[in-house]
């Protein structure tokens, strides 16, 4: 009988340690190793070992829910099959050396609540269909050659959090759909192509902790409802030809640490927004 019962456990724990997901997702995996020359990563993955196994793949109920291989020297493309991955919470693929544009499937994965491929060398546009991640809270890619505008469809990301997009080739104005982004604590878009005046919507982020705008093209005046984001802790404008007395409103934003403040930005009342000429949708409400 106790040799029966050691039989069962030892089955038991087999089964346990050789968990495997779907198929489908297997190849997937395999996919994204071959697509970013798996076998010259940090540290690789060895396809024959049971895939709980392989390095910053995490597995709940036999799906994968996180892939976390930032610092791993991938190169080459993310694969169109990373739509396999349906319940996936976390990507983080930072701090490699990847390529290409963002794959369309990437943004039907809707259970993600954290994209992170920031420091890369991806290109092409942010879909609109980024829209589709309802359930993000992080949206991290910066440091990349992204190009074209924000899309307005970001506004139907009502969960997000964190919003860096900095030091991309990123053109257009703020979307006004930003203003849907009620959970937002960080907005950074510093060093892109940015230009126009910054929407008065903005102020009714009242969660926004960091405010990042510097190095862009905006223009016009400072808006007085900047005044009602009393959460802010950094607001950098440097580097605009925002009109506007910053040094006033920094009075009256009590946590404010970090600063920039133009010499041309020192003197005069703080204006209210020069009249916003919206051009873009407002559809994605």
């Amino acid at each position: 009988m106790k040799t029966l019962k050691l039989t069962v456990l030892c089955l038991l724990l087999f089964a346990f340690t050789y968990a495997d997901v779907s198929k489908t997702e297997k190849d997937a995996l395999i996919a994204l190793y071959n697509a970013t020359e798996g076998e010259s990563w940090n540290t690789t993955w060895d396809l024959n070992q049971p895939i709980n196994t392989w390095h910053g793949v995490t597995i709940e109920n036999d799906q994968v829910v996180a892939l976390k291989l930032n610092f791993n020297n991938l190169k080459g493309n993310i694969p169109e099959d990373i739509k396999a991955f349906t319940e996936l919470k976390t990507l983080d693929l930072s701090f490699n050396k990847l390529e290409g544009g963002l794959p369309n499937g990437l943004t039907t994965l809707t259970q993600l609540e954290g994209l992170y491929l920031f420091s890369n060398n991806l290109s092409g546009s942010i879909p609109n269909s980024i829209g589709n991640l309802v359930n993000l809270k992080s949206l991290e890619l910066f440091n990349n050659n992204f190009m074209g505008p924000i899309p307005v469809s970001i506004g139907k990301l009502k969960h997000l959090e964190n919003l860096l997009l900095s030091s991309n080739q990123l053109m257009g104005k703020l979307p006004v759909t930003i203003s849907n982004l009620k959970a937002l604590k960080k907005l950074s878009v510093f060093d892109n192509n940015l230009l126009g005046a910054i929407p008065n919507s903005i102020s009714e982020l009242t969660n926004l902790e960091e405010l990042i705008l510097s190095n862009n093209s905006f223009y016009g005046s400072l808006p007085s409802g900047l005044a009602n984001l009393t959460k802010l802790n950094t607001l950098l404008l440097g580097n605009n030809a925002i009109k506007g007395n910053l040094a006033n409103l920094q009075e009256q934003l009590p946590n404010i640490i970090n600063i920039d403040i133009d010499a041309s930005n020192t003197r005069g009342k703080l204006a209210t927004l020069d009249e916003e000429t919206d051009d873009e949708d407002e559809d994605d409400n």
